[in-house]
């Protein structure tokens, strides 16, 4: 998925997960680090089996009805359960010597040194979400779950890090990432040091990437609401239209962005360049 290069430019670092695709379980995943004749495997899925760091929480309903948990378990949504065994290692950032990996799978930013040993940087926490009346009829579920309370998981998606060191990371999260529910995408900054994983915004429909700018603006791409959104002192407007938009990156005053064709189409991806907002 993602890749990178290190400080020196002498290394390179990118992230793969092998799916079974009977079961849809992930069976492998990790960084691998390439350069200077060598190539390291730094097995997040290993360190994710022998540990499952984000058991620590439950997701789900807390205490839910009979009513509550038969309509979620009917609709193939697990009505509370703490955090599963999974890695997906999606994104990945230089950082000191070592790396950054956003992990979509483990709910966590992976810290992993030049010798490819991982440890936890920081947990990406669940993300509550109160279901309206709206809502539930438009997902087909019964009035027992308006109201209701749901911990989806956070689902890192990105992570990059900022001129001063700032790490920023952004989420989808996890549940039905169309507009049923609205939109709950979230950026987050992470002190590394300590672990702590601070909101700085949410509201995005579908945030699969982000971008820093220099001064301090950060452009998410959000995937299902088809744009480029600025994120500029908290608030979040449209930088441009752009459908399918996979990826951004800055430089300057000017963007670059992935897209991906429509589900369904042979219609390729493209690579569009955008400067102050024009395509």
């Amino acid at each position: 998925m993602g890749i990178a290069t290190s400080r020196n430019g002498k290394l390179m670092a990118f992230a793969t997960t092998e799916t079974d695709m009977g079961t849809f379980n992930n069976t492998a995943s990790g960084l691998n680090i390439w350069g200077h004749g060598k190539k390291i495997y730094a097995d997040t899925l290993a360190y994710e089996t022998k540990h499952n760091p984000d058991k620590v929480f439950t997701y789900g309903v807390k205490n839910p009805s009979q009513c509550v948990s038969d309509a979620l378990e009917a609709a193939g949504v697990p009505a509370s359960y703490t955090g599963a065994i999974d890695s997906h290692a999606y994104s990945v950032v230089a950082y000191g010597d070592g790396w950054l990996v956003a992990d979509a799978g483990a709910n966590v930013l992976w810290r992993v040194d030049a010798r490819g040993r991982v440890k936890v940087a920081a947990l990406l926490p669940p993300q509550p979400h109160k279901i309206t009346a709206d809502q539930a009829a438009a997902l087909g579920l019964p009035d027992c779950l308006v109201g209701v309370t749901y911990a989806f998981e956070s689902v890192p998606t990105d992570v990059e890090v900022g001129k001063n060191g700032t790490v920023y990371v952004s989420t989808l999260p996890g549940g039905p990432e169309t507009p049923e529910l609205g939109a709950r995408g979230s950026v987050y900054k992470v002190n590394v040091n300590s672990g702590k994983a601070t909101r700085v915004a949410t509201g995005f429909l579908g945030a699969t990437n982000l971008a820093l700018a220099s001064n301090g603006d950060i452009y998410v791409a959000e995937f299902f609401a088809g744009r480029i959104a600025l994120l500029r002192d908290g608030k979040i407007s449209t930088f441009v239209e752009l459908p399918g938009a996979l990826s951004v990156e800055v430089n300057g005053s000017t963007l670059w962005a992935g897209t991906m064709g429509p589900f369904g189409s042979d219609e390729p991806g493209t690579i569009v360049k955008i400067t102050k907002g024009r395509k």
